[in-house]
Order: C-alpha cells, then sequence, then structure tokens
C-alpha cells in the first residue's frame, strides 16, 4: 500500500512574526531587495485570512503557544480519514517555509544516477496531496518541484525530452480546502474537472491514474500553472491603457505603439475573459501550445464621422511568449498571484511536464 504526504502550506498569520523568513513564504518570492529576490516575479499567496469554516482551523482546536494553528483542517482531515480506512499510511505535513516544502519533496527522490542529477522515481510508492486554498499555493509546490529536478543547461542528460528542461514531475493530488466558495472565477482543480470532495480526492490518490498537464517555465524563475493577465485597473474597475510589446514565437501581436486594456497568457482557461470580453479561444493544457491574446481599443468613424471604439482582440498560439512594457511597471496576475512587470518576461511551454492524480 502507499504512502501518502498530505501537504498543506501555511499562512503568513500561521508563522510567527507574520512572515516565513527571508526565503519567502511557502514558495513566495523574497521582497524586493533582498538578495536573491527574483526581479519582477509574482509573490505566490498564502492561505487567505478570513475564510470560511473549512478554510480555517477545526473548530474547537487549539493554538500554538507561538500563535500558529498546528491542527489540520476539516477537508484534510476528512481526506487523511479517507485514505487511512483504505489501508494507506498518511502523514499531514504543514510547510511554513520553502525549505519545509523541500524536505517533503525529497522522498520523491530516485536512486543516484551515474551524473550525480537529482530525479524524480518513478517507480515511487509514496504519493503527495497538496491540500490547496489557492491556484498560488499549488503553483508554489510545483515551483520547488522544479527547482529540485531540473537540471542546468549545462547537465543536461540524454534522457530528457528535447522539448523539455524539466524532467516527468510526480504526479500531485489537489485538495481544494475550500470547495463551497462563491467565486465567478473557476480555478484550474474546477477547469480539470477534478474531485473537490476529500473522500473523491483520496480515491483518485490511490486509484485514479496520472493526467499529465502542460507548464509554463518563465525566465523570472517561476512557473505558471493556469495563466497570466497583464494589465491595470482604475480604482472604479475600468481598465487602463498601457504599452508594450508582445510577441509569440515569430508573430508580434504588439509592436509597442498600440494602447493595450490587457493580455492574456493561457495555459489553461482561468483568463480567458475579461468582464464580457473573451480574450482567448479555447487553451488547452495538453497541446504543448500558450494561447495568448492582446485587446487592443480602436477608433472608427461612422458614415456621418461620430467617433466609435470598438474592442479589437489580437490572438496567437505558439511555444513561447514575451511581453515587453514599453512605460514603467505594469501589474499582473500569474495564477492568481499578483506582480509587476517592468522589463521584458518570457513564458515558455514545458509539454507534459507535471501531472494530477484523476479519478
Amino acid at each position: 500500500m502507499y504512502d501518502v504526504v498530505l501537504l498543506t502550506l501555511g499562512s503568513e498569520r500561521d508563522a510567527p512574526g507574520g512572515a516565513c523568513g527571508s526565503g519567502g513564504c511557502c514558495g513566495a518570492a523574497p521582497q524586493e531587495g533582498a538578495a536573491t529576490a527574483e526581479p519582477g516575479a509574482p509573490v505566490d499567496a498564502g492561505v487567505p485570512t478570513g475564510g470560511t469554516t473549512t478554510d480555517a482551523c477545526v473548530p474547537g482546536a487549539g493554538a500554538a503557544a507561538d500563535g500558529r494553528c498546528d491542527t489540520p483542517r476539516v477537508p484534510v482531515l476528512a481526506c487523511a480519514d479517507a485514505l487511512t480506512a483504505r489501508g494507506a499510511r498518511v502523514e499531514t505535513v504543514t510547510a511554513r517555509s520553502d525549505a519545509e516544502i523541500d524536505e517533503v519533496l525529497a522522498r520523491f527522490d530516485g536512486p543516484p544516477r551515474p551524473d550525480g542529477l537529482t530525479w524524480p522515481d518513478p517507480d515511487s510508492k509514496t504519493r503527495l496531496v497538496v491540500a490547496s486554498a489557492s491556484d498560488a499555493q499549488l503553483r508554489a509546490v510545483v515551483r520547488r518541484l522544479v527547482r529540485r529536478y531540473a537540471p542546468p543547461p549545462s547537465r543536461r542528460p540524454d534522457d530528457l525530452p528535447g522539448n523539455r528542461t524539466v524532467p516527468d514531475l510526480p504526479p500531485i493530488g489537489v485538495l481544494p480546502l475550500d470547495p463551497a466558495r462563491s467565486t465567478t472565477h473557476r480555478d484550474l482543480a474546477a477547469q480539470l474537472g477534478l474531485p473537490r470532495d476529500p473522500t473523491a480526492v483520496a480515491a483518485a490518490v490511490l486509484d485514479g491514474t496520472p493526467r499529465r498537464l502542460d507548464l509554463l517555465r518563465n525566465d523570472g524563475g517561476s512557473v505558471t500553472l493556469d495563466g497570466a493577465l497583464v494589465g491595470a485597473a482604475d480604482d472604479n474597475g475600468r481598465p487602463l491603457h498601457w504599452r508594450g510589446r508582445v510577441e509569440v514565437d515569430d508573430a508580434v501581436l504588439s509592436n509597442g505603439d498600440d494602447p493595450l486594456l490587457a493580455c492574456a497568457i493561457g495555459n489553461a482557461g482561468g483568463y480567458a475573459r475579461l468582464d464580457d470580453v473573451a480574450l482567448l479561444g479555447a487553451p488547452d493544457p495538453t497541446d504543448g501550445l500558450v494561447e495568448v491574446a492582446v485587446a487592443v481599443p480602436v477608433v472608427t468613424r461612422s458614415a456621418l464621422g461620430r467617433k466609435r471604439v470598438r474592442l479589437e482582440v489580437r490572438r496567437a498560439r505558439g511555444r513561447a511568449v514575451a511581453v515587453l512594457p514599453r512605460e514603467g511597471k505594469v501589474p499582473f496576475l500569474d495564477d492568481g498571484a499578483e506582480g509587476e512587470l517592468s522589463r521584458k518576461r518570457s513564458w515558455w511551454t514545458e509539454p507534459g511536464a507535471w501531472a494530477v492524480w484523476a479519478s
């Protein structure tokens, strides 16, 4: 039978002093000015405060002396019970730093290789379930997997697929911590049709099959599972114009002269729409391509000379995308994590690099 690790990422509120240390909290990039900061990289979100009962600690449970809540959340306990009932050996872990995430991921290392690279064990009897309150938390774990197993370019092995920079990463079971949350945004688990009930998640981990998915890496050192949306809005929610060069492989969607309202970068469909505007067509996280769209306001004149503004959406699909802001910093969301672009950022596709357990 399998050993199963149920991994929860601690929020900033759970950490003494409100942070996990200079290395970043639960996959977050260090603060600007830190020695290891990644310029322009988004900060991975922790567990949001003010959540529902299932997003909090078990009611009535005591807190640790330092103010942290060490009791697993309700869905985690329910999933652990379902796994145990099936004979699995279950361990629940709350990680509050990248180092603590890495300690869990080290259990998936394969045997030593002649080339000395750290490589995942394809025959591992240990399975991982990530209890995530957001796509940003799930992304934080995948980012650490990439950092653990991606070989340096100078040591690229012959058994690495030619269209990838990382090996097949170990499959992950996804346990959404708030199945009943009311929101217009569909998280990645919902888009993929993954189970949300803890018992069904346990069944998928023990009886299901890995579903391999594309991964976007970027030159800021992070990864994207769902997508990114580049742009900003005013206090009333109206999009603000910005200018930037957007390229997809050899196609240029904007040369930097057009006023842009938004740029959507889609591995999956989380950012396919902006209000009532369809930005992306049909992004598919299994086709090996990234879909990109820019929204450009275009002024036209009617036969009577009246000005009209229509929104032109330009789309392209390819293996890589680059966005270069022309004027200052441009805010963006990447898997729900906020960041700012002030210089060129490139994303590229790693086909089938990561996987989820699916029923």
